[in-house]
C-alpha cells in the first residue's frame, strides 16, 4: 500500500532549502530541510517513502509536517530540550566557593571542600558532586604540593636548582 500524497505548501525555494541544508550545523535541524526539500523538488510524494528516506517513522513526519504548517520553518527547526536540575551550589554560595577556591591556600582536597560547603553554607553534598562541581563546572584544582622526600638535603637541593639553570 502507498502511503497518502503529501500536501504540504512549502514557502522556501528550492535554492534557498538547498543553502540552508548545506549549512546547517546540527544533524536534526538537517534532516528537517532536508524532507522539506526532497518535498519541494518532487523527490518524494509520500509519507511512506519520506519514512524510509530518513530513517524516520511516518508519525515523525506526520509531526514535522504539522509543526511547519504551523509555525513555519523556524518552528520546525526548533527543537526544546529539559532545562535539567538546578545546581545545588547556586548564586551567592557559588561566588563564595570560587573566591575561596582562588585563595592561595585554597584545598587540600576534595574532602576538605565538602566539609567547608557543610560548614560555612549548610549544605550537604555527596563526595562526586563536589568533585564535579569544582573540577569540570569551575574548572579549578586543589593547592597540593609537589611531594618531597623525607630524606632530601636542603644543601643538595639548592645546589640542584643553581646547576639545572
Amino acid at each position: 500500500m502507498i502511503g497518502l500524497r503529501l500536501q504540504v505548501e512549502i514557502k522556501e525555494s528550492l535554492e534557498e532549502l538547498e543553502k540552508a541544508v548545506k549549512y546547517a550545523t546540527k544533524a536534526s535541524s538537517k534532516e528537517r530541510l532536508q524532507m522539506l526539500y526532497w518535498l519541494k523538488s518532487g523527490q518524494v510524494t509520500n509519507r511512506q517513502a519520506m519514512a524510509k528516506r530518513l530513517g524516520r517513522n511516518e508519525a515523525t513526519i506526520t509531526r514535522w509536517l504539522r509543526k511547519y504548517k504551523d509555525e513555519g520553518r523556524s518552528g520546525l527547526l526548533c527543537v526544546k530540550h529539559a532545562p535539567g536540575k538546578e545546581s545545588i551550589v547556586s548564586g551567592e554560595n557559588l561566588e563564595r566557593l570560587k573566591q575561596r577556591l582562588e585563595e592561595p591556600q585554597g584545598f587540600h582536597s576534595y574532602n576538605q571542600i565538602q566539609q567547608w560547603l557543610e560548614n560555612e553554607l549548610g549544605l550537604r553534598i555527596a563526595y562526586k558532586t563536589v568533585y564535579q562541581l569544582v573540577r569540570y563546572s569551575l574548572g579549578a584544582k586543589l593547592k597540593v604540593p609537589r611531594p618531597k622526600s623525607r630524606k632530601q638535603h636542603p644543601e643538595s637541593q639548592s645546589h640542584f636548582q643553581k646547576n639545572s639553570l
